[in-house]
Order: C-alpha cells, then sequence, then structure tokens
C-alpha cells in the first residue's frame, strides 16, 4: 500500500514545485509532489526551454544568411521548422528525465494527476491526487499559471477551431504559417515574433500600450522595436483587436481599432500572448479560506499565506511570474518551514527577453524610482564602447543604463540591451541586492575585452 503520510505536500511539479521539493527532502522532510501533467512545468514543457531553443536555432540560421557582413558567406542556408521542433522535443524530454531523477535521488515520491485539497484535518491537511488521500502537516501551492484568452468576439471559436494558438500550441506546430500575427506584445509574444521573423514569416504585432515589452525600460524598449522594425516585423501600437475571424489552412482576420479607425490584418495563424493568470481554480482554495487578490495567492516575503502552514510560491502568487522567481520563492518557503529565516528580495530579481538582441534588466528604472519618491539619476553608455561587443556585432547599437541614487550614488538598477545580455544582468543583480554604490563597482576589476566591462565604464560617466 501507497504511503499516504508526509511533511510536505506540495501541488505542482513546476520549477517552483520541484526545486521546493528537492530543498524540503535534504533539509529532512517527507515530501509529496503532485503533478497533473509533467514535471518541469510550463517552463520546461511549453515555455523558457523549449522558446529558447527555438530562438537559438533562429540565430543559426541568423548567423548564416548574415554572415557576409564578417567576411563568411553561407550559399543556400535552410530551416527545417519540423526538426527544430524535433530538437526541441528532444531536449525538453532530457531536461524532463533529469528532474525526475532528481525527485528519485532526494526521496521525494510523486504523485501523476490532478490535485485538489480536502481541508484541515486533525495535524495538518488532507489533499486528494488520483483518487488517493494524502495528508501533511503543510502545503506549499505551486500550481502555476496559464495563459489568458481574452474574450474578443470570434477568439475563442478560433483557438478552439486552432486558427489562434498560445504559448502551448505554438511550440508543436510543425509547418510555418505564411501571415503571423501576434495579439500581445509583452516578452512571451516578441519572443515568439523574433522566432517568426527570422525563418521567414510575415509577423504583426499588435499591442494595447504605446510600447512594447510591458514595464521595460522606454529607451530600451523603443530600442527593440527600432530594431525588429529593420527586419520586418510591424508593430501596430496603442491599438485594440475587436475581432478575430478564421479557420487553419486558410487566411483569415484579425480586426483591430486605433484612433478611432476598425482596420484588418490578414494571417493564417494568431498567437494570443496577452498575459497569464495564476492557476488557482479548483484546487480547493476555498477549503482554507486563503487570502486572494485578483485571482492569485496572498503571499508575504516569507512566501507563507494567510493559513498557517501553508505556503505559495511561482506564478500562483501573482507577483512576478518568472520560473527563476518560483526557483527563489520555493526555497524561502521551505527554509521557513525549516526555522531558517529568509526572505525573497523582490527589488533584485533579473527579468530577460531572449529576442536578437537580447534585452535584461534588473531594479528600477527613472521613472519607477522617480514614482517611489526616491531622489534618483541615470547614465547611459553605449556597449559600442566594448572591443568585444564592436567585433561580434556589425552595425551594433545596443547600451546599458544604470539607475542610482542622487545623493549615496547606490545602484538602484540597470538595463541592457545586446548580445549576452542574459549572462551579464546576475552580476547586476548582485549589485542591487547589495546596495553596492557606484564606486563599489568602480574597483571591480572586469576581464577583458568582455560586454559587460562597459557596466564598470558606465560608472565612471557618473560624477
Amino acid at each position: 500500500m501507497a504511503e499516504t503520510k508526509f511533511d510536505l505536500i506540495i501541488l505542482g511539479g513546476g520549477p517552483a514545485g520541484y526545486n521546493a521539493a528537492e530543498r524540503a527532502a535534504h533539509g529532512g522532510l517527507k515530501t509529496l509532489v503532485c503533478e497533473e501533467r509533467a514535471l518541469g512545468g510550463v517552463c520546461l514543457n511549453e515555455g523558457c526551454i523549449p522558446t529558447k531553443t527555438l530562438l537559438y536555432s533562429a540565430k543559426i540560421y541568423d548567423y548564416a544568411n548574415h554572415g557576409d557582413k564578417y567576411g563568411v558567406t553561407v550559399e543556400g542556408a535552410k530551416i527545417d521548422h519540423a526538426k527544430v521542433v524535433d530538437r526541441k522535443d528532444k531536449v525538453v524530454k532530457t531536461l524532463v528525465s533529469g528532474v525526475g531523477a532528481k525527485m528519485k535521488g532526494a526521496g521525494v515520491t510523486v504523485a501523476n494527476g490532478t490535485a485538489k485539497i480536502l481541508g484541515k484535518v486533525a495535524g495538518g491537511f488532507a489533499v486528494e491526487c488520483a483518487g488517493v488521500t494524502y495528508e501533511a502537516a503543510k502545503l506549499l501551492i505551486c500550481t502555476g499559471s496559464e495563459a489568458i484568452v481574452p474574450p474578443i468576439p470570434g477568439l475563442r471559436e478560433a483557438y478552439e477551431a486552432g486558427f489562434v494558438v498560445t504559448n502551448r500550441e505554438i511550440l508543436d506546430l510543425r509547418t510555418l504559417p505564411k501571415k503571423f500575427v501576434v495579439i500581445g506584445g509583452g516578452v512571451i509574444g516578441l519572443e515568439m515574433a523574433s522566432y517568426f521573423n527570422s525563418v521567414g514569416c510575415e509577423v504583426t504585432v499588435i499591442e494595447m500600450l504605446d510600447k512594447i515589452a510591458g514595464p521595460t525600460e522606454k529607451e530600451i524598449s523603443s530600442n527593440l522595436e527600432k530594431n525588429y522594425a529593420k527586419k520586418g516585423v510591424k508593430f501596430i501600437l496603442g491599438a485594440k483587436v475587436s475581432a478575430v475571424n478564421g479557420k487553419p489552412g486558410s487566411m483569415g482576420v484579425v480586426e483591430y481599432e486605433k484612433d478611432g479607425k476598425t482596420e484588418k490584418v490578414e494571417c493564417d495563424l494568431v498567437l494570443v500572448s496577452t498575459g497569464r493568470r495564476a492557476r488557482t481554480k479548483g484546487i480547493g482554495l476555498e477549503e482554507l479560506g486563503v487570502q486572494m487578490n485578483r485571482g492569485a495567492i496572498v503571499t508575504d516575503e516569507t512566501c507563507a499565506t494567510s493559513v498557517p502552514g501553508v505556503w505559495a510560491a511561482g506564478d500562483v502568487n501573482g507577483k512576478v511570474m518568472l520560473a527563476h522567481t518560483g526557483y527563489r520563492e520555493g526555497e524561502a518557503a521551505v527554509n521557513n518551514m525549516l526555522g531558517k529565516k529568509d526572505r525573497v528580495d523582490y527589488r533584485s530579481i533579473p527579468s530577460v527577453i531572449y529576442t536578437n538582441p537580447e534585452v535584461a534588466s534588473v531594479g528600477e528604472t527613472l521613472e519607477s524610482a522617480q514614482k517611489a519618491g526616491i531622489d534618483a539619476e541615470e547614465t547611459t553608455l553605449s556597449l559600442r564602447y566594448s572591443g568585444r561587443y564592436l567585433a561580434e556585432n556589425e552595425g551594433g547599437d545596443g547600451f546599458v543604463k544604470i539607475v542610482y541614487g542622487k545623493q549615496h550614488h547606490e545602484i538602484l538598477g540597470v538595463h541592457m540591451i545586446g548580445s549576452y545580455a542574459s549572462e551579464i544582468i546576475y552580476g547586476a543583480a548582485a549589485m542591487v541586492a547589495r546596495c553596492q554604490r557606484v564606486e563599489d563597482v568602480q574597483k571591480i576589476v572586469f576581464p577583458h575585452p568582455t560586454v559587460c566591462e562597459v557596466i564598470r565604464e558606465a560608472m565612471f560617466t557618473v560624477h
């Protein structure tokens, strides 16, 4: 008979859940993870990893097509999208298997099925999964998020028919569209626009706001838009989609309203990428009385909920919907369960857009700092001050922007657009987390020649 008594039950085996499970097991907690699909969650199966696999293939294809700028000519370069998808599947399968091996190695029990909280019992909580009732003294809810399909006329019908897709379905697409429309100019929409533009599709992005990339610093957002407009991506900003009509295998239309006029775009595939919402319905939260806010579970900096013994980590708390946030939140929750005081520093969580050029940022923008009442200034320096950037980016126009406190010169934020930004930003996150001053970074020795040394050079423009 299967064991049903645990110290900790985790609902969801995504980044927050599986990482927390390993930490908890190593900390001595007998741990159960309930996962209805595959271990790894959205990030590993239909988000971070598969999209990066596609984008890397697109980058190689771009190099082949534009190598003449660097004295390299490649004739007859082709991309086989079906093979790209096959490789994506291989990468995902390998990593999912790796997560399973980690769970087994740590002694974590995994139950496959949809989990539902039944309520409180003597000494803890009861959870049902795949017809079995389990009990534990502690709960960690990591049920993640799901794509929003907004109530646009015709959209739901087009989605059910397959003419409209979300981030989940688009990654399994084996044939390329001719004309591709993205509804929403956020991170997911831009990364997919980047891929499909690189592989030869006609791409249009429709965004309600007057800028792309959501909260990304305005000048960087503008630079990214300019770079992709040069590559042929069409951006329709300040526009509201009013209707979608189409079916697979033929051209349909997306109608939108802009400046008081109704216009339309013809296409044969639509990606709806208008945001994500916490997955909290149907998991039994009403049995606990957990405090909610706009569909997400309310947590503090330790990831504790309003109910003692219950924590929530990852997208389900709606704070910062990024996989690495979930990793850290799960760790903080487990540490507090084990009696180790821990908190998540949400100020220093970096974010990345894996387009080409890459965008990466951490901390405050000048605008957000001023809104918070912080007396701040900023300095900007072109990445062309880096010899390596200049050598590897013909015609590149990337830059780094540093936001700092006016009085004490503490580093409040770092924002970059350009090559290697995703790999560089962790160092900037450490600067923000440690409240380092401009003068402190000036004394750090950066390797040369690298792109990251522009961050140090930018510090010397502060007076």
